[in-house]
């Protein structure tokens, strides 16, 4: 069988998905605003969490790799979902769908895209916390990047999901209280999981986020990788791919 029969039996067009994913990270490039938010903001947020707990070093710790779940989900929602809409309301989306284009090739190609991005992301904030900030962690830094990475992803599938439903920019925004910030609340940074009223540890249990930080707590207490942070892991990873596959649902040829 020849590569192009191959290719066409695909779900997608690799060549469309890499241009698509080339002219995002182009047209975020030359947004600088965005460019900052996405790879400087989880870095501050580490700095101000380190001067926050300067005289409780024990608090850092615990806190530190936890947020690693957390800082990455809010900053690639707003930036992906900000990002997203302007491309639905400005019609590039819609006249991208009048071409030979699969909806999973816009969508693959604008996760190749973040993805790209979230790696750059995950790596800044991880040399930050484990050298200058002196995170001290048990298990390699690099779980820590994995969790990142994992956590924009999440952040990146919600904001094109969000997208669909917001009729501009600040109505994208207003989505963060009710499809993230729940999840910060009950993801077990401030209260363990366990010590939770019933009815919200089974809502916690829901949450994507709640896996993201438990599989970064894993990561800063064990030496190695264990059994549950590989199901955290892979539990996080289908739930990008459910909103995602939720995302592309919701580009409509017209």
């Amino acid at each position: 069988m020849t590569a192009t029969h191959l290719t066409d039996r695909l779900p997608f067009s690799p060549g469309i998905t890499s241009a698509t994913a080339v002219r995002v990270l182009q047209q975020i490039s030359r947004d600088r605003g965005s460019t900052a938010l996405l790879l400087g903001i989880p870095c501050m947020l580490m700095v101000l969490l380190k001067l926050m707990f300067h005289d409780s070093e024990e608090t850092f710790e615990r806190v530190g790799p936890q947020v690693f779940g957390i800082f990455p989900v809010i900053v690639m929602y707003l930036v992906a979902s900000v990002s997203t809409l302007r491309e639905r309301t400005s019609g590039t989306a819609e006249r991208l769908l009048t071409m030979p284009v699969r909806r999973l090739d816009i969508v693959l190609g604008y996760s190749l895209a973040f993805a790209f991005l979230a790696f750059l992301q995950a790596v800044l904030s991880t040399l930050l916390a484990v050298g200058p900030l002196g995170l001290d962690i048990k298990g390699p830094a690099y779980l820590l990047m994995v969790i990142a990475m994992l956590g924009a992803l999440l952040g990146l599938a919600l904001g094109l999901l969000v997208s669909a439903f917001a009729r501009n920019e600040f109505q994208a925004v207003q989505f963060l209280p009710a499809g993230v910030l729940p999840q910060f609340l009950v993801c077990g940074l401030f209260v363990p999981r366990e010590e939770m009223h019933g009815a919200l540890a089974a809502v916690a249990r829901a949450m994507p986020m709640t896996y993201a930080v438990q599989a970064a707590g894993e990561a800063a207490t064990h030496d190695g990788v264990t059994g549950l942070f590989v199901r955290d892991a892979v539990l996080i990873l289908v739930c990008v791919v459910v909103v995602l596959v939720a995302s592309a649902a919701t580009l409509k040829r017209r």
